[in-house]
């Protein structure tokens, strides 16, 4: 899938590709050409990636080709147990967890997870996760709390899920819970936003002692496209109000909302997963080493004084 400010460099790829095609069948010395162009398409990806509006970067966080929790999971860990169910209603398949080994130090990873295909994003619920599925990702935290090993969550939604029988369920009050016992695990916990970080269904999994965002990534209390249907009755506005909202990792930084930002390759997560998966891996071991060198008292300390600050509050 390309995107629409992905298509100039597509069409340049194209005619290198002809070029090399050429070269193979004929005789004709094209290699300055070839050699040419090949600067010419580095240099126009630099500029193009260096430069992308909010907007490009959230279309970036959804393309279909970008890695998924479980992507990163099984990529980053040893070996991993998926651990499934809340122990009270059923098992969210939006919402995946279990316990995998890095470098023979285990962890508890946590994550929404969203489906490739129709049938896999119906299965998923498009990673909008139900109450159950805060209930058992706090049941998975508190798992290893008991155990004492680190946690780390990959939050990847376009929101909890709002349906009615969510609601009846309780979503506000799981979210709610999810928030207040996160604050008081005595492990370290990071939290690494990998695509849409979108309102209470991110937050429900995201409040950690360092909390980081992969580069083309988006953090907000709404999606730009209903920020613009609520003020404008429409969803032109979506790059309007991407803008207006500042939702990208590096505004997040500015203000303060995160801790770091994740370098992706040039081009996006998705062009090289697992260079993308080793610098994830880099940053959650070099954390968990800081982390654990930190009392539990500390990091419980550090963890609410840095939520507690954020915002500005006039009287």
């Amino acid at each position: 899938m390309l995107l629409d400010f992905e298509k100039p460099i597509a069409e340049l790829e194209a005619k290198l590709e002809g070029m090399k095609k050429i070269a193979l069948e004929s005789d004709v010395d094209v290699s300055d050409a070839v050699k040419s162009l090949e600067t010419k398409i580095k240099n126009l990806k630099k500029e193009t990636f260096s430069n992308l509006t909010r907007w490009q970067r959230v279309q970036l966080s959804r393309h279909p080709d970008r890695p998924y929790t479980l992507d990163y999971i099984y990529e980053i860990a040893d070996d991993f147990v998926e651990l499934h169910g809340d122990r009270t209603v059923k098992d969210d398949k939006a919402i995946v967890g279990g316990f995998g080994s890095v470098n023979k130090q285990t962890y508890m990873f946590i994550g929404q997870q969203k489906g490739r295909n129709t049938k896999q994003r119906q299965l998923r619920n498009f990673g909008m996760a139900n109450p159950e599925g805060y209930r058992k990702a706090l049941r998975l935290m508190k798992l290893a709390e008991k155990f004492n090993k680190p946690i780390v969550t990959f939050i990847d939604t376009p929101g909890a899920f709002p349906g009615l029988e969510a609601e009846e369920r309780g979503q506000g009050e799981a979210i709610a819970r999810n928030l207040k016992e996160m604050f008081m695990l005595k492990v370290p916990v990071i939290c690494i936003v990998i695509g849409e970080g979108a309102s209470g269904g991110a937050l429900g999994i995201a409040i950690g002692d360092k909390v980081l965002m992969l580069e083309n990534t988006w953090y907000s209390v709404i999606s730009p496209e209903n920020c613009s249907t609520i003020l404008w009755r429409s969803w032109d506005y979506k790059e309007t109000a991407a803008e207006a909202m500042r939702v990208s990792s590096y505004d997040m930084l500015d203000l303060q909302l995160i801790d770091g930002i994740i370098n992706e390759p040039l081009g996006g997560a998705h062009v090289d997963m697992q260079a993308m998966a080793k610098e994830v891996k880099k940053v959650i071991l070099q954390l968990t080493k800081e982390l654990s060198e930190m009392s539990d008292e500390d990091r419980i300390s550090k963890r609410i004084d840095k939520f507690c600050s954020m915002g500005v509050v006039k009287e």
